[in-house]
């Protein structure tokens, strides 16, 4: 995939967000519960305090909005509060977002300031939380310190909608927010998409608020030599200026381009001349200003997805040309990271998509198990490879592109559910651990065949793949401890999916007597009490007796082995019984 395939939707979500009025609506609630809990603002060195007020947002849904006292607020960041609290300090000290960690990231850090006041009205919070229910839609929205308020509750609300459930995620609109976490606390949240894109922080470049906690030494590609305890953003911005408005997703594009618009505002070095951003003018200047799309302004050699990015930067007052006239570092550097994030989103895993193909697939290899019982079953057949018609070598290359494809599919599940959170990971899981089994029971004898093959031994300890071994876990894991059914019939797929893999180590054994008659007779019978108990329990196909069946190989040769005088459970349900198990 290249450039001129790839484009930038910033200014088209930009004016969506606009045109649909969610962010005047937004604003409008704030303002509203400004003047209700805030009618005269006040300068203190005192922890701030956070106020919401829930606003009806037709036809059934709500805003919540969160506002402080915005001097307050900035004096106080400016002053104490810049510090982080790490994830280990909040689980000891407040038993709180402990959900955000993830297997990949796992340790993280947020704003101090905004732990403390969101701690200070966690009664208030819970309470408004169980008072929402189902409203739909539900913003979220807040400014300055209410805007941190605001992100911390949409984390907690998002926390306790499944994955499977059918409830509408609530969107988190601030204004004028500062940064809230480090980079493992982005990373966490950017690993579940669906949180990340319920998040929009509209952002003026004459704000002073969002520029707190960035420094130049915070920027970084990977430069700076103290990323775990720089702010980063997450989610989308909606960055302004008098120029226009545009959105963009990459974190390292966004913390450059708040650096960037950092150092020409000059309030910054100005903390006696405090100006808050008024959201309100900021939008009707938008809404009423028509933003130039227009290519004539960018050089006819850069991409399309360069050029988008230079309207993109016009649009917020960023230049975006060096000293030789052609693009600067930035404007490059943001179009690169831009192509990463489009060229990963083109390429997630969506297991929702592709399980209907991976259903075909699967039915592909069921009719190979029924067309398989005249060559001794589904394992024997694929194992012998015998050369046949020219139909059957067509139908076997397509269950070998089928048991590809199926095998890829599920390494992809099985590491993308490791990576989710516990919770998440759990309740995914189980949602496709049927097909996880069936998958399992149906392709695992495929790979044992292919390795013993080779004259390999012992699968079970060096040849199987991980993702089978997390897939058996999950199930055994997810099986009722109680009040199971019995199984009163023999199953259609082996429950055990090694099964073949034992009996291959058995044949071995029976060859190996004469070498080592000790240890080859334990490990025979390890399988005889294996292979009853799976019988007793019905947990084999019936295919494993057909004539020609590597068991039923095994079988002849052990009965030669120990004799007709020798006696065992086994032995006597395969001398009298076998042919009445189906």
């Amino acid at each position: 995939m290249n450039h001129l395939s790839l484009f930038s939707s910033g200014l088209e979500v930009a004016d969506l967000l606009l045109t649909s009025g969610l962010l005047h609506s937004s604003w409008d609630a704030i303002l509203d519960t400004q003047k209700q809990f805030y009618p005269f603002d006040t300068t203190t060195t005192l922890l701030p305090s956070v106020k919401c007020k829930v606003h009806n947002y037709p036809p059934n849904g709500s805003i919540i909005a969160f506002v402080s006292s915005p001097q307050s607020t900035v004096h106080h960041f400016q002053t104490q509060g810049r510090d982080l609290i790490s994830s280990q300090e909040l689980k000891v000290a407040f038993n709180l977002f402990d959900f955000i960690g993830t297997k990949v990231n796992p340790f993280f850090s947020i704003q101090k300031t905004a732990v403390l006041v969101f701690s200070s009205i966690l009664d208030e919070l819970t309470l408004l939380r169980n008072q929402i229910g189902n409203s739909s839609p539900l913003i979220i929205t807040g400014h300055d310190l209410g805007g941190s308020i605001a992100s911390l509750f949409t984390l907690w609300i998002l926390d306790t909608i499944l994955p499977s459930s059918s409830s509408k995620r609530p969107i988190c609109i601030t204004f004028g927010s500062p940064l809230l976490g480090d980079i493992y606390f982005q990373k966490a949240i950017s690993e579940r998409p669906t949180w990340n894109s319920s998040f929009f922080h509209v952002v003026s470049n004459k704000d002073l608020v969002p520029h707190l906690f960035i420094s130049q030494t915070n920027v970084t590609s990977g430069s700076s030599t103290s990323l775990n305890i720089a702010y980063r953003p997450f989610g989308t911005y909606f960055l302004c200026s008098e120029l226009g408005c545009a959105c963009f997703e990459e974190p390292d594009s966004i913390l450059e381009l708040l650096v960037t618009s950092m150092g020409s505002n000059f309030a910054l070095h100005q903390p006696n001349s405090l100006q808050i951003a008024d959201y309100g003018m900021i939008l009707e200047h938008l809404v009423c200003r028509s933003i130039c799309r227009g290519v004539s302004l960018v050089d006819n050699s850069i991409t399309n997805l360069q050029a988008g990015i230079v309207i993109h930067l016009k649009a917020i007052g960023v230049e975006t040309q060096g000293n030789g006239g052609g693009l600067n570092s930035l404007t490059a550097t943001t179009a690169e990271r831009a192509r990463k994030t489009l060229t990963q989103k083109n390429s997630i895993f969506d297991p929702n998509e592709k399980l209907t193909n991976r259903k075909i697939d699967l039915t592909y290899l069921e009719w190979y198990i029924k067309m398989s019982e005249d060559q001794g079953g589904y394992y024997d057949n694929y194992k012998n490879k015998q050369p046949g018609t020219r139909e059957q070598i067509k139908s076997r290359e397509q269950i070998i592109k089928r048991h590809r494809a199926l095998t890829q599919y599920w390494k992809r599940m099985v590491t993308e559910v490791e990576k989710m959170p516990q919770k998440e990971g759990a309740n995914f899981r189980l949602r496709w651990l049927y097909g996880g089994t069936n998958y399992r029971r149906m392709v695992e004898p495929l790979d044992i065949a292919d390795y013993y093959k080779k004259g390999l031994k012992d699968y079970v300890a060096h040849g199987r793949s991980q993702h089978y071994v997390m897939l058996e876990k999950w199930l055994n894991e997810d099986k009722p401890v109680e009040g199971a059914k019995v199984r009163n019939y023999a199953c259609s797929l082996t429950e055990d999916s090694c099964f073949w893999a034992h009996v291959e180590e058995a044949i071995l054994s029976c060859r190996s007597m004469g070498l080592d008659m000790q240890l080859s007779r334990e490990k025979l019978i390890m399988f005889e009490r294996y292979v009853m108990n799976l019988i007793r329990n019905f947990a084999v196909s019936p295919e494993i007796f057909l004539p020609k069946s590597s068991f039923m190989q095994w079988w002849e040769e052990y009965n030669v082995i120990v004799g007709s005088s020798y006696e065992s459970a086994l032995c006597d349900f395969m001398r009298n019984h076998y042919r009445s198990y189906a």
